[in-house]
């Protein structure tokens, strides 16, 4: 692996919170910051009575994106995530909240699947504290699935023009429907194609996500320091171009006597002199076919931390979608037009405060009889959640090593983060807390903490997992198996994944069917756990010759043979780990070991 990159900052897990009080302080005309993680950044001259709330969001690493794009005329907040990690659901509900002008809200994202099921969670609880909300995932990358299959692509630089469009249509005071069906039209008309030229790093690792020679490029690959779909010889900027164009064109059916606008977009280290190369062969090959560039913009709009290469977006106009590109905004990412003297009284409704998940820590448990037979205290169990987050930091390098292969190279930072969070809340548990309601503390702290596809995934394994012994003290044996497939269960709920499809529901399925078997057969708890255990490690590595179907690592196709799911593998080590403490906790091994 190569060696360590260079980065201009003080502690890693500082730079969110300093690159936003940076942000704010640089720009105060434009933009505060607001909700008690101070996460959710938002216009000063935007929210206003009666308008529709624009929040736009997703991981850091993408800036300008999305905090960038917030501003009059566009989006009237923002939800800031970790580096490539979606906001937690708590971070958009401030967000939104401050957006909020009574009108409803609609919430923009990339077509992730962490985002998806951030936003879902917020917009549930959103919806159910009486606001109206609408959703629209962005989709433009032509390289990430077949046209067939529009709905699984993901969105990378065409989030600027779905901002845009939405935003303007917001500003001019149009009702949600009205919005939500625009945004859908900008992204149905809006396509995208990139290449990188090389690899991105995390702060935390300061490692390449992957490596890839001189004479080589990645096409088609993601936002989030992804490798591309495929690989293939470096090319001049002409050549580059072409591919691009060519596969965008045939997949919007752009015709002679269409006009269209046009983002040439930087990566994060790809300087303007060959973007404006890229630009020249865009607009070159766009007249050759007969096609209008009404407007084009040329920068960086949409990054990947410090990846060299670039993408190229098309949106195809129509007078709706001319009109409202046309209209006035004023963000620090993009200015269009004039725009009035910014008005900064805050306007934005009251709202009552939305319950979050698992907030009453002990709940009407303590009101009802619970089964006190079983080996397995509370305790016990918090030592064993404890054993947990020590070993998943333990290998975080390893699992960000093996996500860096076939997907962003953040999935050991973000599992330490969300495992620092849960250590944070079992220490503040009291002595007398059930089971149930530490796994609720769990799932909070965890939701809060992280976000991205881990937060919402095992949020939904802890509160599952919880209520499934909710009725006892003590788990035994059986509660111990019922523990285990409840958390698989909320996991293949929420994630939509189910075995197959390379991700870490191949290790938590044999999991929990090794564990529910040997729960059946008369197992103690201690042998429950090794099973489940040893469940998990076959299914871990099997998912080295699967191809990934689900998550970030399906854009890769066949290139994700050979890998082993991290997902899988941070499965694994949290049932060995939990197995571990049990057996310390009671003294006991179990046959054969």
């Amino acid at each position: 692996m190569s060696a360590r990159t260079k980065k201009i900052m003080n502690a890693p897990e500082d730079i969110i919170p300093q690159m936003i009080e940076g942000m704010i302080g640089a720009h105060p005309d434009l933009l505060r910051v607001a909700g008690a993680a101070g996460r959710a950044i938002v216009a000063i001259d935007g929210p206003r009575p009666g308008k529709v709330g624009v929040v736009v969001g997703g991981g850091s690493g993408h800036e300008p994106a999305f905090a960038g794009y917030v501003g009059r005329g566009l989006a009237d907040a923002a939800a800031v995530g970790n580096v490539f990690a979606s906001p937690s659901p708590e971070l958009i509900l401030d967000a939104a909240r401050e957006a909020d002008g009574g009108a409803g809200v609609v919430f923009l994202y990339g077509n992730y699947s962490g985002d998806v099921m951030n936003f879902d969670m917020a917009a549930e609880e959103l919806s159910a504290s009486g606001v109206a909300v609408k959703s629209v995932a962005v989709t433009d990358d032509v390289a990430s699935a077949p046209k067939e299959r529009i709905g699984e692509r993901r969105g990378i630089a065409g989030d600027f023009f779905v901002f845009k469009i939405a935003g303007a249509a917001a500003d001019r005071m149009l009702p949600l429907d009205e919005i939500d069906r625009l945004a859908r039209h900008a992204n149905a008309s809006t396509r995208s194609m990139g290449v990188a030229l090389s690899a991105c790093s995390l702060p935390q690792t300061r490692k390449l996500n992957f490596e890839i020679s001189a004479d080589d490029m990645e096409i088609g690959m993601g936002l989030h320091g992804e490798p591309g779909i495929r690989r293939g010889p470096l090319e001049t900027a002409d050549e580059i171009a072409q591919d691009l164009l060519s596969a965008i064109i045939a997949d919007l059916g752009l015709r002679r006597g269409d006009e269209v606008a046009v983002l040439v977009n930087g990566l994060g280290s790809t300087s303007m002199m060959e973007l404006y190369l890229l630009h020249r062969k865009t607009q070159h090959i766009l007249s050759d076919h007969g096609i209008a560039v009404a407007r084009s913009w040329v920068g960086e709009y949409a990054t990947s931390l410090e990846m060299a290469g670039a993408s190229i977006t098309v949106l195809r106009l129509d007078d709706e979608l001319r009109a409202l590109l046309a209209h006035p905004c004023r963000s620090v990412a993009l200015t269009v037009g004039e725009i009035a003297a910014a008005n900064p009284a805050r306007a934005n409704v009251a709202h009552t405060a939305v319950q979050t998940r698992g907030d009453d820590a002990d709940g009407a448990a303590e009101h009802k009889e619970l089964a006190t037979d079983g080996d397995v205290t509370p305790a016990i169990f918090r030592q064993m959640m404890r054993k947990v987050g020590a070993a998943i930091i333990a290998e975080k390098d390893w699992l960000s090593q093996l996500d860096g292969v076939i997907g962003d190279g953040d999935h050991g930072v973000t599992m330490e983060i969300g495992w620092i969070a849960v250590a944070k809340a079992l220490a503040a548990a009291p002595d007398h807390e059930t089971i149930e309601a530490t796994c609720k503390r769990m799932a909070k702290a965890f939701l809060d903490a992280v976000g991205a596809s881990s937060g919402p995934l095992y949020a939904t394994a802890f509160l599952r997992a919880g209520t499934a012994v909710g009725d006892r003290r003590n788990l035994d044996a059986n509660a111990l198996a019922s523990w285990i497939a409840a958390a698989c269960q909320g996991i293949r709920d929420r994630g939509r994944s189910e075995p197959g499809d390379k991700t870490m529901v191949d290790a938590w399925v044999p999991a929990a069917v090794a564990a529910t078997n040997a729960a059946q057969n008369g197992a103690s708890s201690v042998e429950v756990m090794v099973k489940a255990a040893a469940g998990a490690k076959d299914g871990m590595d099997r998912t080295t010759d699967m191809v990934a179907r689900r998550g970030r690592s399906a854009k890769l196709g066949e290139r994700s043979i050979g890998h082993i799911d991290p997902g899988a593998a941070s499965t694994y080590l949290t049932l060995r780990a939990m197995t571990e403490a049990l057996q310390g906790a009671l003294g006991q091994k179990a046959p054969g070991q």
